[in-house]
């Protein structure tokens, strides 16, 4: 028997067996946990009341518990493997053996009531076993998609694979020779063992068996939709079908004339366990009078000894023994002892005298009626392994060389070895080298003899394959030269993608990123997106969302209160793209919301550093589930407006609902959903659809040949769906074969396609349509040329003669171009809908009505780079706007530009539309409808007020104000444009720097350590309290910090606790707000490094805004000097002792502009400052950059001397 689909979150169960548990989630789910299964239960669990994990040996019953014959109890328990759900049990019909299988593909047996473990093998490494059943010559598993053989004592007999898209869940023995498989799918699959092979394949009308029994007059088939099929034992054909629960089945059994059922019933939007058993009389095919248990049933099996005893099992571990049409009684209620952990399999032996039970912990529970209970009534002698018969070996010292070999025991013998070949059959041939890769050589740098290379990581490290005749062909492949966007020239006979479409990674340095040359891939005045981030796959959907100017304007007027808001975070990034002249910026801010979204990690949108790296995800179906996600998450937090004090909730404001977001507006459209059953009832739904999905069509003909479509055809086919489905109808009362329409009432201003370009079918389609097409415009084109040659045949001979002039279109320019570069869409007065296929120069007709008739031009398109070498990447073809180009530039025109990361490159438009299947991938589609900006109020209004600088509670529970390290501003000390501003950040680790040792010694970074802003501060720069911080905000962190950089830092673990912290906490958007609010207004912020707070904190500043102590003092092509250093040798102070203080590093580096300005005043010319700067550099060689430290004296920080009043 097998449940696996009760469970999804134990296997990868379809989520459609149970499709009422929980209807919220995604189909693209793989793996999504039952809503009533506690997560924690998976967990390796103690399993002993003493805290002791059961081991691998059974635990037996007391000696002084004693079992009453003919009663069952509990006689032992073993662990299989601990934390690994069991899924499958079957007691041996031939051998006394006990089989159990788990979720991770082991299967075990246990011999006998003692439950000594007999074997233990590895059936399958990913899929979990479904079903067990033993046969004469060994023991059949059922998984996924195969069947497999072992003997008794693991080895392998035969397997039988099926097709992929199989997801098998029952197995039936029909006789010695074959076997029945049912599944989700709507067919029964008949193997012949023998043959090993299908040998009939059975079509069911209502798909979804997982339950199969037999009978000596029927096949039982039980269905997910809680229906049992009874079928002929020859030919398999419906003979009866008993509708027994309206939810979904999940056990029955057969004994006799009778047919008992436990289910779920479809109850308050859900799925509920039916407490009422369905009891059905075979001969006369009808249901007689239900059953009413006191448990929950999941499992029942008949054990008919004396009487037809039903033993109906709950999930929670509660046994209820019974008779079929008699009373159930609450005296007959056993208790399995699980320790809390879930009954997921159940089986009856052959003698009925015992009974077995898997849990969820991977424990598995024997009871029987006696103490010696025997499996079978006629079990065969059990073969068990041989004693090893070989006599004891002395004791051997390999370590004494004068220990003779000879006391090794060797037979015998006269004639030659097997091992002793003839000379003529050997030879000495050394193993060829394998060629050297060609990357490795073209990047090489010889020093002397010596040349050293960057690793291409095109194998394993430390490990050289020797499959010379693989590698000799891998030369001629695409694969050898990964040219990099940056390097030598290009070669595109050796590569196929071209070298701005690759995958771009910063080149890491002692200085990190302050000398690599950004401006070498992008000469243009956008900002590009770093993409070390974890999760920056989705850098190109970023700038989509930022180049649409009305999503633009709303993000950033945009400003809540939640801690997480993807909105707010966006209008963060896009405030820092609008302020960069051609910088890159980095999305860790907006990703690091991201990762904390429940929404998005159910959706398998949160990718590991692993699968990024490795490549194993497909990044074009991610980024179109990231895509919807997207949307739907605006639309839902744009939803509410705020007050003009939402941010703080001052004055008692309240959100207040404005109806539809600006999401909604421009990408929503109503869509009404029609369900028409057979009986001729009509089920009509509206709802709103943000994007659309295209569907393509059967695409083979007769002929086996793809005929022609146009884009405008698919497109409405795709919006305006019709499909066959298997729905409930009310009027029916039963699932009937129902067409469902969906058609829509009004059209978006933006038109959003995800292009499912999933498989190598849809990739076959677009390559087809895109051949047809090219084929057209030629046709067209040779018509014209032929037209123009009879109307004007002497200016045609002046254009053919003349140099380097064709008349035809370049044929580059018209291959792989389907899609078109404008659309028109029309709803009639009866809402017909009307696609057609536009030129992008020509405008509508003076007859059509612009209400009902919408012009759309493509502006973005979306590609999936394949690339083998680099895992592949994801790019995007936007059409920026006249309003970006005048706001960057200065000029207004419209352009193309490939945005790949931080590469920026301006295309031309048939590039945006041409994909090469064979590396470029569509994947998502814009297009907006003409004219959008005039449509939308593009003001921005700063939504961050001088309120967020006000005191504020911290989120610490023991933070109190004695420990307060600043004052707040008060209202009259509110800053103003050019007031100074002394600030310093610490940060700490959340994941350590990767880095590789090259061959020349000298280290290379892979990969930089992931860092988080831990403490802000900031002080007041003039006035009476000059020096004195007005903001020093310790920020609240939900992720794992792998160091706290205590020494470099001064955070100590438990300060960003805010169970235990006894500092002012605050979120990172809190302190992040007060900050931009100083930015905007225009103050000078004045600190020592700041390039790197600004870039950790994430926020872009204007130049002019940032006074940096390092530079002030520093000389070109010289090092750059600490601020402890600095400190000593102009102002006499020594700071930074132990560790380091925010709040004294500001509080200096004030210091240290103010003893610049002095040292710059009237009377000092530059020539003079320089000799200042010599100096300090000689003195830091002579003293190598080290602060003396006298023994005995006692250091006094600018903290306690000027801060004490606090």
């Amino acid at each position: 028997m097998n449940f696996d689909g009760l469970d999804s979150g134990l296997g990868e169960y379809s989520p459609s067996l149970h499709p009422g548990i929980d209807p919220s989630l995604d189909n693209s789910i793989e793996h999504s946990l039952d809503p009533r299964l506690d997560p924690n239960l998976l967990q390796n669990v103690e399993l002993e009341a003493d805290g002791v994990q059961l081991d691998g040996m059974p635990v037996s019953v007391s000696e002084s518990v004693h079992l009453v014959e003919g009663m069952y109890s509990a006689l032992h328990r073993v662990v299989a493997e601990v934390g690994v759900p069991v899924t499958a049990s079957h007691f041996d019909l031939q051998d006394e053996l006990l089989w159990v299988g788990n979720h991770g593909g082991h299967a075990t047996s246990f011999f006998g009531p003692t439950m000594e473990r007999y074997s233990s093998f590895q059936v399958n490494a990913t899929d979990d076993i479904r079903h067990i059943q033993s046969i004469d010559s060994g023991v059949l598993f059922l998984n996924k998609n195969n069947l497999k053989c072992f003997t008794r004592g693991g080895l392998i007999m035969f397997d039988y694979a099926m097709d992929e898209v199989e997801d098998m869940h029952s197995l039936l023995l029909t006789d010695n020779n074959s076997v029945l498989l049912g599944g989700l799918q709507n067919h029964v699959i008949e193997v012949d063992l023998n043959a090993v092979q299908e040998s009939e394949k059975y079509t069911v009308e209502v798909p979804g068996v997982t339950i199969m029994r037999q009978s000596n007059r029927f096949f039982f088939c039980g269905h997910t939709s809680g229906k049992v099929s009874l079928r002929d034992l020859r030919s398999f054909k419906m003979e009866h079908e008993f509708d027994a629960y309206s939810g979904s089945l999940s056990d029955f059994d057969v004994h006799g004339n009778l047919l008992v059922t436990c289910g779920f019933s479809n109850r308050m939007n859900g799925l509920s366990c039916d407490r009422f058993l369905m009891v059905y009389d075979l001969r006369m095919m009808r249901a007689i009078s239900p059953l009413q248990v006191h448990v929950d049933p999941l499992f029942l099996r008949f054990i008919p000894t004396y009487t037809s005893r039903l033993a109906i099992i709950s999930q929670s571990g509660q046994c209820q023994f019974c008779e079929p049409t008699g009373l159930a009684s609450p005296a007959d209620i056993f208790h399995i002892n699980t320790v809390g952990q879930l009954v997921m399999t159940f089986d009856v032996s052959s003698s009925k005298q015992a009974l077995v039970f898997g849990d969820s912990g991977g424990c598995v529970h024997l009871w029987a009626d006696s103490p010696d209970a025997t499996f079978n009534a006629y079990s065969r002698e059990t073969e068990f392994p041989m004693p090893c018969m070989v006599d004891t070996l002395p004791h051997l010292d390999w370590n004494d060389d004068l220990l003779p070999l000879s006391l090794i025991p060797v037979p015998l013998i006269t004639e030659s070895l097997l091992s002793d070949w003839p000379t003529a059959n050997c030879s000495v041939t050394p193993r060829r080298a394998p060629p050297v890769d060609l990357e490795i050589l073209r990047t090489m740098k010889k020093v002397g003899f010596i040349g050293y290379a960057p690793n291409p990581k095109t194998k394993l490290r430390n490990q050289v394959p020797y499959k010379l005749k693989e590698m000799d062909a891998e030369f001629d492949s695409y694969n050898q030269i990964p040219e990099s966007p940056i390097g030598r020239e290009e070669e595109p006979h050796l590569y196929m993608v071209p070298k701005k479409y690759r995958k771009v990674t910063i080149k890491y340095s002692k200085l990190g990123l302050e000398d690599f040359d950004f401006k070498h891939y992008n000469k243009t005045l956008f900002a590009g997106l770093e993409p070390h981030i974890p999760n920056a796959y989705c850098n190109c959907m970023i700038q989509v969302l930022y180049l649409l100017e009305p999503i633009r304007c709303h993000v950033q007027n945009h400003l809540c209160q939640k801690e997480f808001c993807l909105g707010c975070e966006l209008g963060f990034l896009f405030h820092m793209l609008d302020l960069s002249r051609g910088d890159p910026c980095q999305a860790s801010n907006f990703l690091r919301a991201f990762r904390t979204i429940p929404e998005a990690s159910a959706l398998g949108l949160i990718l590991a550093d692993s699968d990024e790296a490795t490549g194993k995800v497909n990044l074009g179906r991610l980024i179109q589930s990231w895509n919807r996600f997207i949307l739907t998450q605006l639309h839902q937090e744009t939803q509410e407006q705020e007050g003009p004090q939402a941010y703080r909730n001052v004055m008692g404001s309240t959100f207040g609902s404005s109806g539809e977001s600006v999401i909604g507006k421009l990408f929503g459209c109503e869509v009404e959903n029609c369900s028409t059953c057979r009986c001729g009832k009509e089920t009509v739904r509206v709802s709103s659809s943000l994007l659309f999905t295209l569907q393509y069509p059967d695409m083979k003909n007769a002929d086996k040949s793809i005929r022609q479509y146009e884009f405008a055809e698919v497109l409405k086919r795709s919006i305006c769906l019709e499909q066959n489905t298997q729905a409930w109808c009310e009027n029916c009362e039963k699932y009937q074969p129902t067409v469902q329409t969906r058609n829509i009432r009004c059209l978006p201003d933006v038109l959003v396609i995800n292009c499912e370009v999933n498989s190598r079918k849809e990739a076959e389609f677009w390559k087809c349509q895109a051949e047809y097409e090219l084929h057209n415009k030629m046709r067209k084109e040779d018509l014209e040329a032929m037209k123009m040659k009879e109307n004007n045949p002497t200016e045609w001979e002046a254009l053919c003669n003349a140099e380097g002039l064709s008349f035809y279109t370049s044929i580059e320019e018209l291959k792989n171009i389907w899609i078109p570069c404008s659309i028109k869409m029309k709803l009639t007065k009866t809402k017909e809908l009307e696609v057609t296929n536009w030129t992008e120069n020509e405008g509508l007709n003076p007859s059509e009505d612009e209400e009902s008739t919408y012009l759309y031009d493509l502006v973005v398109t979306v590609a999936h780079i394949l690339d083998p070498r680099t895992g592949g990447n994801l790019v995007a073809h936007i059409k920026v706007g006249e309003t970006y180009h005048q706001r960057k530039e200065g000029v207004t025109h419209k352009q193309w530009y490939l945005f790949n990361d931080f590469l920026i490159e301006p295309i031309d438009k048939c590039e945006a539309v041409q994909f090469d299947l064979s590396w470029k991938i569509p994947c998502i589609l814009y297009y907006a409808r003409r004219n959008l900006n005039s449509k939308y109020d593009l003001t921005i209004k700063n939504p961050i007020e001088a309120s967020v600088l006000l005191a504020e509670a911290s989120l610490a529970r023991k933070q109190r104000k004695c420990h307060a390290t600043f004052i707040p501003l008060m209202l009259n000390e509110m800053p103003q444009p050019s007031d100074l501003v002394g600030l310093d950040a610490e940060f700490v680790t959340l994941n350590q720097e990767e880095a590789e040792l090259r061959s020349d010694g000298t280290k290379s970074t892979i990969k930089p350590s992931q860092m988080s802003v831990a403490r802000i501060t900031c002080v007041r720069g003039q006035g009476p309290n000059e020096g004195v911080p007005f903001i020093d905000d310790y920020i609240s962190t939900q992720e794992q910090v792998v160091d706290y950089l205590t020494q470099y830092s001064g955070i100590k673990p438990g300060d960003l606790d805010a169970k235990i912290s006894s500092k002012h906490l605050t979120t990172l958007k809190s302190t992040y707000l007060k900050l931009r609010f100083l930015i905007d207004i225009g103050v000078k912020f004045v600190g020592h490094g700041l390039q790197k707070d600004f870039r950790v904190i994430n926020l872009m500043i204007p130049k002019e805004q940032v006074i940096d102590t390092v530079y002030l003092f520093h000389m070109p092509r010289k090092r750059m000097i600490s601020l402890r250093f600095l400190a000593w040798y102009f102002l006499e102070l020594k700071i930074q002792g132990e560790t380091h203080d925010s709040i004294e590093d500001a509080r200096t580096a004030l210091q240290l502009y103010r003893k610049y300005l002095k040292l710059t005043k009237h009377g000092i010319d530059v020539d003079e400052f320089r000799k200042i700067l010599k100096g300090l550099y000689e003195k830091g060689r002579k003293m190598d950059w080290k602060v003396p430290e006298p023994e005995g004296e006692v250091q006094n920080s600018p903290k306690s001397a000027q801060f004490s009043h606090l």
